[in-house]
C-alpha cells in the first residue's frame, strides 16, 4: 500500500474518534437545554394564573391555563402566534360572552404606552358564567406578558346579592340591603339621597347626619372635600363623571380613600332617572393585585434570565453543530477516499497476487527435485504473509464501513466450517509438530459464513503459531441452552491478564510474543466480525499454560444438513488428463498463471479472456468442458456469470462452474447460488481450489441434481462461499 493511502486510512480512524467526542459534547448541551426548558415548563405549570409571554409580538411560551381558557381556539394558540391575532381569535371565540372593553383596542393601547411597566386590563365573561381579568403588560420593548386572573367568585357573589334585592320582599330586602358587604346608596334624579345602608357610611367614612334622606349630593361632596376623604384631584373630576354616567348609563372608578384604603365606585342610572352608587372596599384585592404584579415582574425577570441562558445554549449548540458539520464533511471525505482505496485494492492488488501464487505453485511442481525448490518455498511463504496481511487490512476496513452488505447472516453449519478449517490448517500443524484435533459438530448457527470461517481460521492459526512443537490444539463446540460456544484450546505460551483486553486492537500483540510473529491484525478481524454479527467473543489464558478463545452464537434449530461427501485434501491425487477445463480471465498474467498451474496437473485447458472467446473455443471443440473457472468482472459489461450461462445454453449441458473473483459482496454470492456456481475469492487458496475442481467434476457429474439442489450441496458441504 502507498503511504498516502495508509495516512488516509489512519485519518479516517482519528476523525471517527473526534466525531464521537463532539457527539458527546452535543448530547450534553442538548440535555442541559432540555432540563432548563423542563424546569421552566414546571414553573409555569405551578402558577395559579394563566400566563403567556410574547416576544417581538409573537407567542413564545404559555401555560395550559392560558391556552385552555377558550377551548375552541386553544389549538390555534401555538408558538409564533401574533399578539393581535390572539386578541382577534379571542374576540371571535364562541366561548367569550362579553368584555368590559373592546379586545381589538388592547394591542393599540399597549403600543401607545412607551413605559415598560404600564398595564392594560380587560374583564371578560366566558362560557359557564366564568369571569377573568386579563392584564397585559410590556416588560420590555420586545416582550409583552399576558396574565389571566379568575374573578368568578367575586362577580358571582355580587350578583347573588343583587338578585336577592329583587327576589325578596321589601322588609327582607331592606335587611339585606343594610347588611350588604358593599356600600349602596340611591339618589333621586335631582341628586338627593334616597336610601343607603350602613356599609356605605362605614366605607365612605361619613356620619349618619350627613346621609339623611333628602340630603343633596352637593352637600355630601362638600363634606368629603372638607375632610379630605377622597383625593382632591379625584374630586375635581366629579363633573366629568356625571356627564359620562349620563351618556353611558354607568360609571366605574377606583379611588384612594384618605384612610389608606382603596375603593371601587360603581354608578348606574336607573330607568326612572335615579341613579345608584355602590362602594366596595377592595384594599385587599388591590394589594393582591400589586403583589401579583410584583410576582409577574419577578417571574418575568426569571424568564428573562432563562431566555438569556437558552440563548447562550443555542449559540453554543450552533457552534458545536458547525464543528460537527465540518468534522462530518472531513470524515465523509476520508471514508470516500478509503472506499476508493478498498475498491482498487480488492481488484488491482489481489489480481497480481493471484497470478503470482499460480506461477509460484507451477514453479514448485516443476522444480521440486532441483536446488531452486527451497527458494520457491520461502517465496511462497513470503507471498502467503503478504496475502494474509492484505486480507486482514481489507477485512478490518470492510467491517468498519457502513456498507450493509459487509456481513450477510444466514444458517451456517458449524461442522462444515470447522472441517474446512481442519483441512486447511492440518498441514501447518504437522509442519509445526503440533497435534491438531477437532470435535465434530452438526449444529447450525445464525452467522455470516465467510467471516465466521475467517474468524475460526484466525483463532486456529494463532493457536498453532503460538504453541511450541509437541503441543496440542483442540477446537469444538459446547451447547448452552439456545446458545452454542465454539472454543479453540491450545497449550501455547499463553497471554498475561493485562494483555487480554488489548490483543483485539489493530497492530497489537502480547508482550511475550516473539518478534516476527505477525503484525497483530488477526484477532482484530475476529473482534470486529463478532461485534457486527452479535456474537460474544471471550478469552481465558494463563502464561505458560495455554489459552482458550470462545465465540458464543445463537443456535438455529430444525435445520437438517444434507448428505454430501467430504474429500480430505491429503487424499487427492492428480487430476485426470481427460478433463477439459475452461479458464475465463481478462487479466493476461492471471490467465497465463492459471493455465500453467492447471496444465501441470495433466488437464487440458481452454484459456479465454471474454465470453465471446469462450463461446468460440467451446464451439471449436464441439463438446462441453468438464468445468468452467471464470473471473466475475471481465472487460466492459462482460461477466463470468454471463459466460457460464451462455456456454451452458450453447452446449445444452449443466457444466460445473467456479467463480473466482475479488468482489466479496453478497450480491455476487447470490448470483452464484442462483446460477449454481461456487464462489471463491482472490487470491484463491490453490489447495482448496484443486479439491473443489475435482469434487465438482466427480460429484456433480455422477449425481444428477436440479440447479438449486446442486448449489445447496456445494454451499453446505464443501463450503460454497467466498472461500470455496
Amino acid at each position: 500500500m502507498s503511504p498516502s493511502a495508509y495516512r488516509a486510512f489512519q485519518s479516517a480512524i482519528d476523525l471517527q474518534h473526534q466525531v464521537a467526542a463532539q457527539t458527546l459534547e452535543l448530547e450534553s448541551a442538548r440535555y442541559e437545554r432540555e432540563r432548563t426548558r423542563k424546569a421552566l415548563a414546571e414553573a409555569l405549570a405551578s402558577m395559579e394564573e394563566g400566563f403567556a409571554l410574547f416576544s417581538d409580538g409573537q407567542l413564545n411560551i404559555c401555560n395550559e391555563l392560558f391556552r385552555g381558557l377558550l377551548p375552541d381556539i386553544s389549538a390555534r394558540i401555538v408558538p409564533q402566534l401574533e399578539l393581535k391575532q390572539y386578541f382577534d381569535l379571542m374576540a371571535a371565540s364562541r366561548h367569550l360572552v362579553s368584555t368590559d372593553r373592546k379586545l381589538i383596542n388592547v394591542p393599540e393601547a399597549l403600543e401607545g404606552r412607551n413605559d415598560s411597566g404600564s398595564v392594560v386590563s380587560v374583564v371578560a365573561e366566558v362560557a359557564k358564567d366564568r369571569w377573568y381579568q386579563l392584564s397585559a403588560q410590556k416588560t420590555s420593548p420586545e416582550n409583552t406578558v399576558l396574565l389571566l386572573t379568575e374573578i368568578t367568585a367575586l362577580v358571582q357573589h355580587n350578583r347573588r346579592e343583587k338578585e336577592h334585592l329583587i327576589d325578596r320582599q321589601a322588609d327582607y330586602l331592606r335587611a339585606v340591603f343594610q347588611n350588604m358587604s358593599a356600600g349602596v346608596c340611591t339618589f333621586s334624579a335631582d341628586g338627593q339621597v334616597m336610601m343607603h345602608n350602613g356599609r356605605f357610611r362605614d366605607i365612605l367614612g361619613v356620619p349618619l347626619s350627613i346621609l339623611q334622606p333628602g340630603t343633596p349630593l352637593l352637600s355630601l361632596i362638600d363634606y368629603i372635600k372638607s375632610r379630605n376623604l377622597i383625593e382632591s384631584s379625584v374630586m375635581a373630576l366629579m363633573d366629568s363623571w356625571r356627564q359620562e354616567m349620563d351618556s353611558k348609563g354607568s360609571l366605574t372608578r377606583r379611588v384612594s380613600h384618605g384612610g389608606g384604603r382603596v375603593l371601587d365606585v360603581y354608578a348606574n342610572v336607573l330607568p326612572d332617572g335615579r341613579f345608584l352608587v355602590e362602594l366596595k372596599d377592595v384594599t385587599l384585592e388591590a394589594r393582591s393585585t400589586e403583589m401579583l404584579e410584583n410576582r409577574v415582574m419577578e417571574r418575568t425577570a426569571e424568564l428573562t434570565r432563562a431566555n438569556a441562558k437558552l440563548t447562550r445554549q443555542y449559540e453554543e449548540k450552533a457552534r458545536v453543530e458547525e464543528e460537527l458539520r465540518v468534522a462530518k464533511e472531513r470524515a465523509e471525505a476520508a471514508v470516500s477516499s478509503k472506499t476508493r482505496f478498498l475498491a482498487a485494492a480488492s481488484h488491482d492488488l489481489l489480481q497480481p497476487i493471484n497470478a503470482a501464487k499460480l506461477l509460484i505453485s507451477t514453479l514448485q511442481e516443476t522444480t521440486r527435485d532441483t536446488k531452486f525448490f527451497p527458494m520457491l518455498e520461502r517465496l511462497e511463504g513470503a507471498f502467503a504473509s503478504a496475502e494474509y496481511l492484505l486480507h486482514s487490512l481489507l477485512d478490518i476496513s470492510r467491517l468498519e464501513s457502513a456498507d450493509p452488505d459487509t456481513v450477510s447472516p444466514s444458517d451456517v453449519c458449524l461442522g462444515v466450517v470447522m472441517m474446512g478449517v481442519m483441512s486447511d490448517q492440518l498441514l501447518l500443524a504437522e509442519q509445526k509438530s503440533v497435534r491438531l484435533d477437532l470435535v465434530p459438530s452438526s449444529v447450525f448457527v445464525r452467522s455470516d459464513p465467510v467471516y465466521l470461517l475467517r474468524s475460526v481460521q484466525n483463532l486456529v492459526v494463532n493457536a498453532i503459531q503460538y504453541t511450541n512443537p509437541g503441543g496440542r490444539v483442540l477446537f469444538g463446540c459446547r451447547r448452552k441452552g439456545n446458545k452454542v460456544v465454539l472454543e479453540v484450546w491450545d497449550t501455547g505460551i499463553g497471554i498475561a491478564r493485562k494483555d487480554q483486553a488489548r490483543i483485539f486492537d489493530e497492530f497489537t500483540r502480547a508482550e511475550n510474543v516473539p518478534i516476527g510473529s505477525g503484525v497483530g491484525l488477526g484477532l482484530s478481524v475476529v473482534d470486529r466480525a463478532c461485534r457486527l454479527l452479535g456474537h460474544r467473543l471471550s478469552v481465558r489464558s494463563k502464561p505458560g499454560r495455554g489459552s482458550v478463545f470462545s465465540i458464543e452464537m445463537d443456535v438455529v434449530d430444525g435445520v437438517t444438513p444434507e448428505a454430501a461427501p467430504h474429500v480430505p485434501l491429503r487424499e487427492l491425487g492428480n487430476l485426470s488428463a481427460d478433463y477439459i477445463v475452461m479458464m475465463i480471465e481478462n487479466d493476461a498474467d492471471v490467465l497465463y498463471g492459471a493455465t500453467q498451474w492447471l496444465e501441470q496437473w495433466g488437464v487440458s485447458v481452454l484459456p479465454a479472456s471474454s465470453t465471446a472467446q469462450a463461446m468460440e473455443l467451446a464451439s471449436d471443440i464441439g463438446i462441453a468442458p468438464d468445468i468452467i473457472l471464470a473471473d466475475y468482472q471481465l472487460d466492459g459489461s462482460d461477466t463470468g456469470i454471463r459466460a457460464i450461462a451462455d456456454i451452458r445454453a450453447m452446449t445444452k449441458t449443466h457444466v460445473p462452474a467456479i467463480l473466482i473473483t475479488a468482489d466479496q459482496s453478497d450480491a455476487v454470492r447470490r448470483l452464484g447460488k442462483q446460477h449454481d456456481v461456487s464462489v471463491m475469492t482472490k487470491p484463491a487458496d490453490l489447495t482448496r481450489l484443486r479439491a473443489l475442481i475435482e469434487w465438482k467434476i466427480r460429484w456433480e457429474s455422477s449425481t444428477p441434481q436440479k440447479p438449486e439442489q446442486s448449489a445447496r450441496a456445494v454451499q453446505t458441504k464443501v463450503g460454497g462461499d467466498r472461500d470455496g
